[in-house]
């Protein structure tokens, strides 16, 4: 018999070797469970595109606010194990603190059943991402259904979108800034008539004729090359219906109000230019006292911490080349003396109007809308209180009418206390 050869010979001593058998047969195993594996990924991958479909609402759009509330009422943050506060926080000029807590599922993963199918909503948050318009880390929801339910995204962002409009409906969403961004304050307010607010001379329906004839005049305003926008002064002193009024005006022309405090720590020359530029629609900008930030030129510099809107920014963010148009900014001030003619020349404020303390015509119109037909009694009350020789503003008399509301009489007959309370707020 012929030897073999010498590869052959190597080959059997090879196979014959226990450890190489064992090598081989290692390898081959788990190179089979890999490919499994990869089969197996590739798999789940394939019917994942062929059986799930997924949808992305990044937190810069709209819907991804009215989303998180939506999911709240459905239930799911009742059942949800992650939640997440979202809180709206205003400090006032006097010190008071006004704040509104929302509790909304989460970052993690919930899962919701809506007309019949079931969805898996996951919530991001990228920490080394952040939003540059507020500052806030970048976060986004999707949401995974069957591919047959698809067609219920559309659904179900209609319906988040309705249940938000509808708490809307009928009332004044107020805006306050956050960031570079506005958001809502609190829940909508019912909006208020504007004959709930008493003005004397007719004041009330002037300046509601004036918003409405700019409202509906804006071809006029671009054939002729005017910028389209309307700036409103309403001074006088404290307690005299300012920001009453400006809340009555927008709910009479179903409009909302973006309050804006250019003393608010972080505000500066460019945000609120940005904030100015990008107000939601239909809304009314207020800047309140605005004599707390810029008594003169002088102080433009020392606004301290806080704020560092310069007074030349407030000039160019009103009426600027970057300013906007299609736009109604009150401003309110108790000392209008203390303003800088720059800011409240035509242009910037073209409608300035005293709200006073209240007058005899004034005042019976309030005693009336609380008492009403007592007519009689109304002039009673004029008389005690004599208004020419005594300085008392509508809130103090609103607050007089309140205490005895069940009562016209009673209200006249201590009359002479709101007229002593009165005085020795005037003397303290």
């Amino acid at each position: 018999m012929a030897s073999p050869g010498p590869s052959n010979a190597l080959m059997e001593q090879f196979s014959n070797n226990p450890y190489f058998s064992a090598g081989f047969g290692l390898i081959g195993v788990t190179a089979g469970l890999a490919v499994l594996k990869q089969g197996a990924i590739h798999g789940v991958t394939l019917a994942r595109r062929r059986l799930l479909v997924t949808l992305e609402i990044p937190s810069k759009d709209q819907s991804y606010a009215w989303f998180l509330q939506w999911m709240s009422a459905q239930g799911s943050r009742r059942n949800a194990h992650q939640l997440s506060v979202e809180t709206s926080f205003v400090r006032r000029d006097n010190g008071s603190v006004v704040s509104n807590f929302s509790l909304v599922p989460g970052p993690g993963r919930h899962y919701i059943r809506y007309d019949g199918a079931w969805f898996q909503v996951e919530r991001q948050r990228e920490r080394q991402m952040i939003d540059l318009k507020s500052g806030t880390p970048w976060e986004t929801i999707t949401l995974t259904t069957l591919s047959r339910d698809r067609k219920l995204f559309a659904k179900m962002l209609e319906a988040a979108k309705a249940a938000a409009l509808a708490k809307e409906e009928g009332k004044t969403v107020v805006y306050t800034s956050w960031g570079a961004e506005w958001r809502p304050f609190g829940n909508p307010r019912k909006r208020r008539p504007v004959a709930s607010v008493v003005l004397g001379g007719g004041i009330s329906d002037e300046i509601v004729n004036d918003v409405r004839a700019f409202l509906s005049g804006g071809k006029w305003y671009h054939d002729r090359g005017i910028p389209y926008r309307r700036g409103y002064l309403l001074y006088g002193p404290p307690g005299s219906g300012k920001t009453s009024f400006i809340q009555a005006l927008a709910g009479e022309l179903e409009y909302n109000i973006c309050v804006m405090n250019l003393s608010e720590r972080g505000m500066t020359d460019d945000r609120l230019s940005h904030l100015l530029n990008h107000a939601p629609p239909r809304s009314i900008i207020l800047l309140e006292d605005v004599d707390a930030a810029f008594i003169n030129r002088a102080q433009t510099d020392k606004q301290g911490f806080s704020s560092m809107v310069t007074f030349s920014g407030l000039l160019n963010s009103l009426d600027g080349v970057t300013s906007s148009e299609e736009r109604i900014i009150f401003m309110t001030t108790n000392h209008v003396e203390r303003l800088d003619p720059a800011l409240i020349r035509p242009g910037r404020v073209d409608m300035k109007v005293l709200l006073d303390n209240a007058n005899e015509d004034q005042a019976r119109q309030m005693f009336l809308r609380f008492f009403i037909g007592e007519q009689d009694l109304a002039d009673e009350f004029i008389k005690a209180v004599d208004f020419k020789a005594n300085d008392i503003s509508p809130a103090q008399l609103q607050g007089h009418f309140v205490i005895h509301r069940d009562s016209a009489r009673a209200a006249v007959e201590n009359a002479q206390n709101l007229v002593t309370a009165t005085a020795t707020k005037t003397a303290a």
